[in-house]
């Protein structure tokens, strides 16, 4: 801004000293501005052609936001892909990029958005004005349906999708999935696309089948999904795939590991009864006290080294992709155990970063 300022003020300078020939502020100021307004053409092109109707809100605790949409035609994309959001209520020009949590075979969209600055903050405002508390058996702290088009959601438009590393995880066999916080929106994705092709493999889909009635290119047959919080709450934000996944995969092809990191390490006597509780009520009803889902909880933070280790002795001689979405701190620490794990083994881990 500094830099604009001092040639707009450079050029004022010549404007009354030079003639018009001799004035060069314009090629400057020229070429980026053209670039900025043509792509915001371009932007608002593709989100009216792309008009989207909201299905579906929640509010859920962690002051998380889930926006169900319609999927405009001919709307194709990959799970692990991103899309722009516009919403027009909170402001006109600001377009944020959010991961698309729906999966390619699912008839709609959904973003699930964390509250984390003013522009999600109003965002999440509006739409809380809209619903109500949930009925029973439904989750979130607030909730609208808004199928049957009766309800005042505000406008939202969006612009996509747009290519990120997770979006190639069927390239590999094997993959790990590690979530951080809201970072598990890519991953909870890819593991409702394998769910899908688990259901019907000759399903409808962007990628074609071949003769066997496996989509072609889709070669993952084992995935390890590691999600990392903080807040008990936020395992209500993906309970339903949870529950889903945990029901559907006889095979055991998805492997789902919560971890709540803000209770004390596993084999503290100070989480001794929580512990307790939490074997006796899964062994009775299947459900895991502390999240709420059938997939059982762990405490503290995962030992890394040992999921590295673990996946490297069952699967020798494998190329495994691994995935990560969330803050920068963990990145270091999953990248150097890839590479150590890549030169000590036979295991091959290609290591993937998105962060935020």
């Amino acid at each position: 801004i500094i830099v604009y300022a001092l040639l707009i003020v450079h050029g004022i300078k010549l404007y009354l000293t030079k003639i018009w020939y001799q004035k060069t502020t314009w090629m400057y100021l020229a070429v980026p501005i053209l670039l900025y307004g043509t792509e915001r053409l371009i932007r608002a092109f593709r989100s009216s052609i792309k008009p989207v109707k909201i299905l579906k809100v929640a509010v859920y605790p962690g002051n998380v936001l889930a926006l169900h949409m319609t999927k405009p035609q001919g709307f194709k994309y990959k799970s692990g892909q991103y899309m722009f959001v516009n919403c027009r209520a909170v402001s006109p020009f600001e377009w944020h990029p959010f991961s698309i949590t729906s999966a390619p075979g699912d008839d709609y969209l959904s973003v699930h958005i964390r509250t984390l600055g003013d522009w999600t903050r109003k965002l999440r405002t509006v739409f809380s004005e809209v619903c109500k508390p949930p009925t029973a058996g439904k989750s979130g702290l607030l909730r609208a349906d808004g199928g049957d088009g009766n309800l005042p959601f505000p406008k939202i438009l969006i612009d996509g999708p747009y290519g990120a590393p997770a979006q190639d995880y069927k390239k590999y066999d094997v993959v790990l999935l590690v979530g951080l916080g809201i970072g598990a929106t890519p991953m909870i994705s890819i593991v409702k696309d394998i769910i899908n092709n688990m259901k019907s493999p000759d399903s409808d889909s962007d990628i074609e089948n071949n003769s066997n009635g496996h989509n072609k290119g889709f070669k993952t047959t084992k995935a390890y999904f590691y999600w990392v919080t903080r807040e008990q709450g936020s395992f209500e934000w993906f309970k339903g795939i949870m529950d889903e996944v945990s029901e559907m995969d006889e095979e055991g092809v998805i492997e789902l590991h919560n971890y709540c990191t803000s209770v004390y390490e596993e084999g503290d006597a100070r989480v001794a009864l929580i512990a307790m509780l939490q074997s006796l009520q899964h062994a009775k009803n299947g459900v895991d006290v502390v999240s709420g889902t059938r997939v059982e909880s762990h405490f503290a933070k995962p030992n890394w080294r040992q999921v590295y280790k673990k996946i490297a002795v069952q699967y020798p001689g494998k190329r495994i992709g691994v995935f990560y979405c969330g803050a920068p701190g963990l990145t270091k620490e999953l990248k150097n155990l890839a590479l150590d794990f890549s030169r000590k083994t036979t295991t091959k881990f290609d290591f993937h970063k998105e962060n935020f």
